[in-house]
């Protein structure tokens, strides 16, 4: 490990901070200054510096939290006991001089304080369009990203973090999902929910009245989130949201320079080949039962209408954001091919 890495200044800005933190996975950095620790920032202070509408290109040192954890001198097994305690993924050891000298790593996955029995529900009916001609042989969910298939990668993430109530809702191809789901050793509980005609990306709820009757998880069949979803439930309960979306930042870079004008016709600057940041909705979120309940039955409707339905009405619509590289979607070859890669390594 090259502590180097979990290093940055002051002056970092909030998005270059967003990068570094896909690269070194473990969630937090440590703004150094004059050799000496100053301050941490980890994914959850970038995350609320964002809630508050905080500018992405401003300098971390107006997101970061100037009372960091560390200890001095100690030996790993004291540090693991300390994290374990206060639920830190990386802890840095300092030397008599304030410096650091040493990061400690948390070897597991995730530390977690409690499991999330939460049920999950998994959109897996639609035709996969934009998969042909993978989908014409095989539908979206068992499309095999590796030696698994996707919906099975889903699953198990979930499973993780101690989810064990899975609802599928199923039409196209259903025969074949429902065959190689049962064929699978599992200790979860997976129940298959018949969509008899398409009804949208989120008309497919309504036939799960009387079955789900808790705040729960619903995912797209072809994407995966590497974030703690312990710390996105915490959040859409804490704001009462009735449904949180976690919506992940992309950079999409103008291939031109990009000319602003003023008022008068005259050229007020030039950029060239910007990056525009924006936020993108990856497909998966936390929803309270009540959207179930307020749906009318075996009707099509997406659910972006339904989020627009509660967003329009009580505002009670939140997002919870997450890094780019902390989504990863198969719904075109391109990005297909990128997990596939990412996962295999």
């Amino acid at each position: 490990m090259n502590v180097d890495e979990f290093i940055i200044n002051e002056q970092v800005t909030v998005w270059e901070a967003m990068q570094r933190l896909a690269t070194v996975a473990k969630k937090v950095l440590f703004i150094v200054e004059h050799e000496k620790l100053s301050a941490t920032l980890t994914d959850g202070d970038i995350r609320r510096w964002i809630l508050k509408k905080g500018d992405l290109n401003a300098a971390v040192k107006y997101a970061a939290n100037y009372s960091p954890r560390y200890l001095t001198e100690c030996s790993r097994k004291e540090a693991l006991i300390y994290m374990k305690k206060h639920f830190i993924e990386a802890l840095p050891i300092l030397n008599r001089n304030g410096e650091i000298k040493n990061i400690i790593l948390w070897n597991d996955k995730l530390i977690h304080k409690e499991p999330l029995e939460v049920p999950v529900v998994m959109m897996a009916g639609g035709a996969g369009t934009r998969l042909h001609p993978y989908t014409n042989i095989l539908p979206k969910p068992l499309i095999p990203i590796g030696e698994t298939p996707i919906a099975e990668h889903i699953i198990n993430q979930f499973y993780e973090f101690g989810c064990h109530e899975f609802y599928m809702i199923v039409n196209h191809k259903k025969s074949m999902i429902k065959t190689y789901f049962n064929e699978v050793e599992k200790d979860y509980e997976l129940f298959f929910v018949d969509e008899d005609k398409p009804l949208g990306t989120g008309g497919g709820l309504s036939l799960l009245k009387g079955r789900v009757n808790s705040t729960f998880i619903l995912t797209n069949c072809d994407i995966l989130i590497r974030e703690d979803f312990a710390k996105i439930f915490q959040l859409h309960k804490e704001k009462q949201h009735v449904i949180t979306m976690i919506c992940s930042l992309k950079n999409f870079m103008i291939p031109y320079g990009v000319v602003d004008i003023g008022e008068e016709g005259d050229v007020t600057g030039i950029r060239e080949k910007p990056q525009l940041p924006f936020w993108a909705n990856t497909g998966c979120y936390i929803v309270e039962p009540k959207v179930i309940e307020e749906l009318e039955e075996n009707i099509s409707i997406d659910f972006p209408d339904i989020i627009e339905k509660y967003r329009t009405h009580s505002g009670a619509v939140g997002i919870y954001p997450i890094g780019e590289n902390a989504w990863m979607d198969m719904g075109q070859f391109e990005e297909l091919e990128k997990m596939k890669s990412r996962l295999e390594k």
